[in-house]
C-alpha cells in the first residue's frame, strides 16, 4: 500500500509524512525530491510551475509509486498534486493508493510558509497553488490545524493501518 500526502506548499506533507512513515515501519518519499534542477530553481525565483513544466516530474512520481507496489512495498508519498489531472497520472491503481488531502485554511497555511526555512519554495507562491488546487472528492481530508503527530495518528486511524 502507498498512503500519498496531497496538499498545498506549507500544508505539512513532508513532516506528517515522516512521522506517519516512521510510526508504520514504512518508507517515506518526498516527491519534491524528484523535481528537475530547473523546476526547483524557478520556484525558487517566485515562478509558477506549468502543466508541461510538472509533465517530467509527475512520471517519476508515477514511477516511484509503480516500483514501490510491483515490489509489494509499503510507502508513504508526499506530493502536492494539486490537479485532478495529475492525481490520475500518478496513480495507477487507486485500491493500492489511499490519497490523504491535508487541508487548512489559506492563512493558517501562510503562517506556517513565513516560519519555513530552507525550501525552494518561496511563500510568495501560496496563491498559485491554492488557484491551481482542486480540492479531491475520493480521497480522505484532513485537518491540519492539530499538530503533525495527532494528524499522523489521525491518518493511521482513518486507515486502519
Amino acid at each position: 500500500m502507498v498512503i500519498l500526502l496531497m496538499g498545498v506548499s506549507g500544508s505539512g506533507k513532508t513532516t506528517i509524512g515522516r512521522i506517519l512513515a516512521a510510526a508504520l515501519g514504512w518508507e517515506f518519499h518526498d516527491a519534491d525530491e524528484l523535481h528537475p534542477a530547473a523546476n526547483r530553481d524557478k520556484m525558487r525565483r517566485g515562478i509558477p510551475l506549468t502543466d508541461s513544466d510538472r509533465a517530467p516530474w509527475l512520471s517519476s512520481v508515477r514511477d516511484l509509486i509503480d516500483d514501490r507496489l510491483a515490489r509489494n512495498g509499503n510507502a508513504v508519498v508526499a506530493c502536492s498534486a494539486l490537479k485532478q489531472s495529475y492525481r490520475e497520472r500518478i496513480v495507477a491503481d487507486p485500491s493500492k493508493v489511499r490519497l490523504v488531502y491535508l487541508k487548512g485554511s489559506p492563512e493558517l497555511v501562510a503562517r506556517r510558509l513565513a516560519r519555513r526555512s530552507g525550501h525552494f519554495m518561496p511563500a510568495s507562491l501560496l496563491p498559485s497553488q491554492l488557484a491551481a488546487l482542486e480540492e479531491p472528492r475520493d480521497a480522505l481530508t484532513i485537518d491540519i490545524s492539530g499538530t503533525p503527530e495527532q494528524i499522523a495518528d489521525s491518518i493511521r486511524t482513518a486507515v486502519g493501518v
